[in-house]
């Protein structure tokens, strides 16, 4: 435990509510606390990104990035791009709560949301870190 290294950063949104950020570096693991911890629906998006959010409300309660290094990482494109492969699991009504928290403050300040469409009938959401946002509050 003694060689456990965390970080713990607080930030104020535009609205003025605070924003903490815990993290982990011996876990390379940071969460964003959103709220108040509340009673929250855990969503795995990926394998390594985790959504909190009230289900009642839709409102996000924390986002947890697993490898948080990794997924930071910026190729010669642009930041590395992960599948949502994870909503497809989700029932259609929780899949659409998810999928709007990620597109609305504050999660969309950590966590951006595109697709690749291969043909016209599959779209396929991706997802990456946003790396500015990171740099800026640093």
């Amino acid at each position: 435990m003694n060689d456990l290294k965390l970080k713990r950063k607080e930030i104020k949104d535009e609205n003025g509510d605070t924003i903490r950020l815990i993290y982990d570096e011996t876990e390379d693991m940071l969460d964003i606390f959103f709220n108040a911890n509340e009673a929250a629906t855990g969503i795995e998006l990926t394998d390594h990104i985790l959504l909190r959010l009230n289900k009642k409300t839709g409102r996000a309660i924390s986002l947890t990035l697993l490898h948080f290094s990794i997924l930071m990482e910026r190729t010669e494109y642009g930041p590395r791009s992960y599948p949502l492969d994870k909503l497809e699991e989700l029932p259609e009504d929780l899949r659409n709560i998810a999928v709007h928290a990620i597109m609305t403050t504050p999660v969309n300040k950590f966590l951006k949301i595109s697709f690749f469409q291969g043909d016209k009938s599959r779209r396929v959401p991706l997802t990456y870190v946003e790396p500015n946002y990171f740099a800026s509050v640093a």
